[in-house]
């Protein structure tokens, strides 16, 4: 018995890893910095990449922060579905207030489609919420993907090999069934591909 166990940990500590990669404020943060290196601009970038940071990747961490810390949910991925219907209430205005301050700032027409892309993804992610939880990791990590691959396909293939760890891992731990992962996969291609066009 404790052999399988042991034969199963650095799977599981695989999982644990790609998942903690694949959360959507770590895998988008890390695409937006590279589209950022790759397309644009010292100045122009710098600029988005601060906006970004002030508007979202902040607010959205302590939002994720605060509540595991406060009980609000019980993990900084919101796991419950319940819980996701206080998560949903905060995050959606947090990505609004992104894109007025992109229109405002006058960014690069990608980014400024992302931004209303992102915020309408979590507008259907609310709404799907009410009947299954959709896997925001899956979502993420392939409208992430899809992103790279047009901004630079060597980038994108290795986002895209890590997209596919990233729903493998939600399956493996049971934070989603498989249904909930494809959706979160589909809307993600469909987001991306809105995003790049």
């Amino acid at each position: 018995m404790s052999s399988g166990k042991t034969d199963l940990k650095p799977v599981v500590v695989l999982a644990r890893c790609v998942s903690w990669i694949g959360h959507p404020l770590v895998f988008i943060s890390l695409s937006v910095a590279i589209i950022i290196i790759l397309r644009l601009a010292n100045r122009a970038g710098l600029a988005l990449l601060l906006t970004l940071l002030v508007t979202l990747i902040l607010p959205m961490a302590l939002l994720l922060f605060w509540g595991a810390r406060t009980g609000r949910w019980s993990d900084a991925d919101v796991s419950i579905r319940s819980e996701r219907v206080r998560f949903y209430p905060r995050a959606i205005p947090i990505s609004a207030m992104a894109v007025i301050a992109l229109w405002l700032l006058g960014a690069p027409a990608m980014a400024l489609r992302g931004a209303v892309v992102t915020l309408f993804l979590l507008l259907v992610a609310a709404l799907v919420n009410f009947r299954i939880k959709l896997s925001l990791h899956a979502l993420f990590a392939f409208y992430s993907a899809i992103i790279l691959f047009v901004v630079h396909p060597v980038v994108g293939a290795i986002a895209f090999a890590l997209a596919f760890l990233v729903f493998w891992s939600r399956l493996y731990l049971g934070r989603h069934d498989l249904l909930e992962t494809l959706i979160g996969a589909s809307l993600g291609l469909l987001g991306g591909l809105v995003t790049a066009s």
